[in-house]
């Protein structure tokens, strides 16, 4: 098993500002408790107030004990960047990236069928309100 090392940043968004940073608490902390890696250092960004919501965001440095560890890491966390520092090169076999892109397109079809979902409801509350005009 090969070991990756990666910086990897996790952004929130929302408000109230209180909420957003518990909820950067509550990420870190389950960060921490994941099987797999080790935590090497962690910086969390002051919050800063956007025009309508808020912005936090904790930078990670970790050590990946195997490429499944920084898979399961990128579906539960979904960070906004990831860098890998080490190793250099990396050989993937063909089962793992079997699993990578059938877990990508399970997440994909996911979001998919949740746009799909909302764009119904979205037009079943157009018509309702239409129908209320009348």
């Amino acid at each position: 098993m090969v070991k990756i090392k990666a910086d990897t940043i996790i952004e929130l968004a929302g408000f109230p500002k209180e909420h957003i940073e518990n909820a950067m608490q509550d990420v870190i902390k389950k960060v921490k408790a994941l099987k797999g890696i080790k935590i090497i250092k962690s910086e969390t960004a002051e919050t800063k107030q956007n025009k309508e919501f808020f912005s936090i965001f904790t930078e990670f440095e970790i050590e990946f004990s195997d490429f499944d560890s920084l898979l399961i890491y990128s579906f539960n966390f979904m960070p906004s960047s990831i860098d890998i520092l080490e190793p250099e090169n990396l050989s993937i076999k063909l089962e793992d990236l079997q699993y990578l892109l059938n877990d990508l397109i399970g997440k994909l079809h996911q979001y998919d069928m949740g746009v799909k979902k909302l764009l119904l409801e979205n037009r079943a509350l157009k018509n309702q309100l239409t129908d209320q005009k009348k």
